[in-house]
Parts: C-alpha cells; sequence; structure tokens
C-alpha cells in the first residue's frame, strides 16, 4: 500500500474591497496635487497672453489696422 503525503495547498483568496481600495488610495497619493499645479500654471500662462494680446491690440499702430478693417467692411460701394 503506498501512502501519499497531502501537502496543504495554499488557498486562492480574492482582495477584498477594502484591500482594493486601500491601494486604489495609495497610488492616487502619489499625485496629490499635480492637477491643481497644472490648473495653475495653465492660469499663469493664460493671464501672461491675454496681457501680451492686451499690449498689441491696444497699439496706436493695430488700432489703425482694425479701423480700417471695420470702415472698409461696412462701407457699401
Amino acid at each position: 500500500m503506498t501512502h501519499r503525503s497531502h501537502t496543504a495547498q495554499p488557498a486562492v483568496t480574492r482582495p477584498s474591497d477594502r484591500d482594493r481600495l486601500a491601494r486604489v488610495v495609495d497610488a492616487a497619493g502619489e499625485e496629490t496635487g499635480a492637477i491643481t499645479a497644472e490648473y495653475g500654471i495653465l492660469t499663469l500662462a493664460a493671464v501672461g497672453f491675454a496681457g501680451v494680446l492686451a499690449v498689441v491690440l491696444t497699439s496706436p499702430d493695430v488700432q489703425s489696422l482694425l479701423v480700417d478693417l471695420v470702415s472698409g467692411a461696412l462701407q457699401r460701394d
């Protein structure tokens, strides 16, 4: 008679919802504040662009060009 020794097989378990949530929170914690910083940089870039645009549009040369363009469009031939 042969005798088989049974070795215990590890039980296959699935991670609990709590474990999965903890992993998601840990992964998200590495980038905390990154989106806020991106919005801040984007806002600064937009303000800088608006400042340059305001300076260009208020220059006398550009104002006369715009007045001539609008006047020409409104004149009927």
